[in-house]
């Protein structure tokens, strides 16, 4: 037989579990919404023995360029004609500590203008990367992801750019996605 009493005792636990069950919903939608952490920042390690070299060249009054990839070869355009034994050659070579899994994207800055000893001057393109322009790292920190990275080297005639040394600096920028 069913009560008055027991009609309101079912519906008052009735509302007693829904209240609960919003309650519940509440507190878990409210534990999600907390503000992420800021990722753990990035460190970037370059080392100037580690910079990009084009080694030893001559060329004829056309010019050409002067190609380092990523991989450590070199290649040459136009009239340049590469020196060989001896003559160091290299991409450069930059270091990235970060957290395990972290998606970083590599932007080059503009062409560089490198000087010479002789007061001629070469304009120099930053080239591509042996991790491309987006990787992730996968690495544990402190350990390091080594990042290659090449260049064009655009070589005009004997007089716009006589024999010499030639220096200058570039700007990559790794943006952590």
């Amino acid at each position: 037989m069913i009560t008055l009493h027991g009609i309101i005792q079912q519906l008052y636990r009735q509302r007693l579990f829904v209240c609960m069950s919003f309650f519940f919903l509440c507190s878990f939608s409210s534990l999600q919404a907390q503000p992420q952490q800021p990722p753990r920042p990035i460190i970037i390690y370059t080392n100037p023995a580690q910079g990009l070299f084009f080694g030893a060249f001559y060329h004829g009054a056309a010019g050409g360029t002067v190609i380092v990839y990523p991989d450590g070869s070199r290649s040459t355009t136009g009239d340049v004609v590469q020196l060989g034994l001896g003559h160091l050659f290299s991409p450069a070579i930059i270091e990235v500590e970060a957290p395990l899994g972290t998606r970083l994207g590599i932007l080059n800055g503009m062409d560089a203008v490198l000087s010479g000893s002789n007061g001629g001057t070469m304009t120099m393109e930053v080239g591509s990367s042996n991790v491309g322009s987006h990787f992730v790292t996968t690495v544990v920190a402190p350990g390091r992801t080594q990042v290659r990275v090449g260049g064009i080297l655009y070589v005009g005639n004997i007089l716009a750019n006589p024999p010499g040394a030639y220096s200058g600096m570039f700007q990559i920028t790794f943006v952590q996605e």
